[in-house]
């Protein structure tokens, strides 16, 4: 057996339920690989596992941040390492799962992270910029970069932006480190289009169901800028609008369900440029 078992996955594809079988089954430990997950309070929006779910297997990476700082690919890869080690000494097998695929990849395939300390001012100057304005900068400063990048995620334009205004070119195209040979099995889950649009309808009304609404506003409540929630997107960008009554709840649920649609979508663009990933549609 390899000494990694990578899940991936869109959104709604039942990859949290299949990773704990396969854990309990194999004697494996989950390591998640989610970018929102990993802060505190923001549960509900991002389909953290529940409690219950955590004593049936041990999850790693969940609730290491406050949603109050930026938690970077670099700081994922620290962490995971750390925790594959020790799942490993103890005797268990480590399991990624996850939907951010770029963290998945600079775990798996070391990909170069540099060390570039956040730009405050010129983050201020670019947060006032759509993703479209932000793609075509970051075009200019590194064209790899931006065929690379989640064109309509605002944070890692952001920081790619900032990032290539220091090192100039990441000089290097991220299906160049699929060639490698490591240590991992890959797994894909991909439900049919129409399967996977049903899951991930019901599931909104689930969410919204559990109080995805109030975990908002709590958060909002505890210190969180509305401007912070909307910069973390799809639930808690709209959810965040209709608590300030700038949309109507219709909107709100068109919009999200439309935009986890398209994210989705993303995410198997980009899983999909890896022929190591072993896919099942069942």
């Amino acid at each position: 057996m390899k000494r990694l078992i990578v899940i991936v996955g869109p959104t709604a594809s039942g990859k949290s339920v299949f990773t704990i079988k396969l854990a309990r089954k194999i004697k494996g430990e989950i390591i998640s690989a989610d970018s929102r997950q990993v802060y505190c309070g923001m549960d509900i929006g991002t389909g953290k596992v529940t409690k219950r779910e955590q004593k049936l297997v041990p999850h790693h990476l969940l609730d290491v941040a406050s949603p109050r700082n930026n938690f970077s690919a670099g700081q994922f890869v620290k962490l995971a390492r750390r925790a594959i080690a020790d799942i490993i000494r103890r005797g268990k097998i480590p399991i990624i799962v996850g939907g951010t695929g770029f963290y998945i990849d600079s775990l798996v395939y070391n990909i170069p992270l540099p060390e570039v300390k956040p730009d405050w001012k010129l983050r201020k100057q670019l947060e006032q910029k759509t993703p479209a304005q932000l793609l075509t900068i970051l075009k200019k400063l590194d064209p790899v970069w931006a065929q690379n990048v989640d064109p309509k995620n605002p944070r890692r334009l952001v920081r790619a932006i900032e990032v290539s205004k220091v090192t100039k070119s990441q000089k290097f195209n991220i299906t160049d480190f699929y060639k490698q040979k490591v240590d991992a099995q890959f797994i894909g889950l991909a439900p049919k289009q129409k399967k996977l649009e049903r899951n991930i309808a019901k599931r909104l009304m689930q969410r919204l169901k559990q109080g995805m609404v109030r975990e908002v506003s709590k958060l909002h409540a505890g210190g969180l800028s509305w401007k912070r929630l909307e910069s973390f997107g799809l639930e808690y960008k709209w959810l965040a609008l209709f608590l300030q009554k700038k949309i109507t709840r219709a909107e709100m649920l068109t919009n999200l369900k439309r935009d986890i649609i398209r994210y989705a979508k993303r995410q198997m663009r980009w899983f999909k440029r890896n022929p190591n990933i072993r896919w099942r549609t069942n």
